[in-house]
């Protein structure tokens, strides 16, 4: 398959080197040095038993050269996904698929600027991946990638999930991905967001008394909302799912984290405050993921001034 990946930060990287195994990836980023760094020596990925692997996708900060692909996958910054989407837009045809494994929900209003709803892919994965420095990222764990189309039936895209698993990712097809995408966001906005205003690994979610509680108590806030958008959970079963990734995980550093501690815009309005809007619509109160929402918001304007 042509595959294009649009940024090569720490997700970027991890699909692109990945992927490139047995397809032929272009990875697009705006930043010249990452885009230097991948043609002049890959991208390198460290796993968790510290081996390293090469990969040699090819990188571009400018993809006019390119034709038509099969498939285009955004890991850019939520914020940022219409700029990307707009200035790669050559690379869009009749057959081409857009897909979103952005951490978060309601990516698919942007993707739909582009393609119709049969060429729409929304996903969730559970790696995690973080950057070292210029395309050298950290493999920091494994799981199920879920894929599926907004119209539901996914039998179409059952070839694209085969590729990905060839690749490295146990990807599977889902008719309901929305359920898929709340699954991922449960651990996003009751572990990751604490990492980013703590500053520290997912382990020590799991460890400090006083962080677990506020985990707990997000994890209910976040499943009352999915199941009055008719999304059934069940809250014992999503704890012990994000607990399951601070255990398998402690020493993983979350994207949102690195944001705060580098000063950089978050994320945190398509994560936290995806579940802050669903409950305003629905008259659901959830002051812990208000609290969460505001708190990172002032770190962020904390760090630019």
């Amino acid at each position: 398959m042509n595959i294009t990946i649009l940024g090569a930060g720490a997700m970027g990287a991890l699909f692109s080197g990945y992927l490139s195994k047995h397809n032929n990836v272009s990875v697009v980023d705006v930043s010249k040095d990452v885009v230097d760094a991948i043609n002049e020596s890959g991208v390198r990925i460290r796993e968790k038993d510290g081996s390293v692997g090469i990969y040699h996708p090819k990188a571009y900060a400018d993809s006019s050269s390119l034709g038509f692909q099969d498939l285009i996958i955004v890991f850019v910054k939520s914020m940022y996904t219409a700029a990307a989407l707009d200035a790669n837009k050559h690379l869009i045809g009749p057959d081409t698929y857009l897909m979103t494994l952005q951490n978060g929900a309601g990516h698919e209003a942007r993707l739909l600027k582009h393609a119709d709803r049969r060429h729409v892919i929304i996903g969730s994965t559970q790696h995690n991946s973080s950057v070292i420095e210029p395309a050298f990222a950290s493999h920091g764990g494994s799981g199920i990638t879920s894929i599926g189309l907004l119209d539901g039936s996914s039998s179409s895209i059952s070839g694209i999930a085969r590729q990905f698993s060839e690749c490295g990712f146990d990807c599977v097809t889902e008719d309901n991905v929305q359920r898929q995408i709340w699954k991922k966001m449960f651990t996003n906005t009751a572990a990751s967001s604490l990492t980013a205003l703590f500053q520290v690994p997912l382990g020590f979610i799991h460890s400090n008394p006083d962080a677990d509680y506020l985990m707990r108590k997000l994890c209910e806030e976040a499943v009352t909302v999915a199941s009055s958008l008719g999304l059934d959970f069940d809250l014992k079963e999503v704890i012990d799912d994000v607990e399951a990734v601070l255990v398998n995980a402690p020493d993983g550093y979350t994207s949102i984290y690195a944001d705060i501690r580098d000063g950089r815009r978050s994320e945190v309005d398509t994560i936290s405050g995806a579940v802050v809007e669903a409950a305003k619509e629905q008259g659901i109160a959830v002051p812990y993921h208000d609290m969460v929402v505001h708190c990172i918001h002032a770190l962020e304007e904390r760090n630019r001034k």
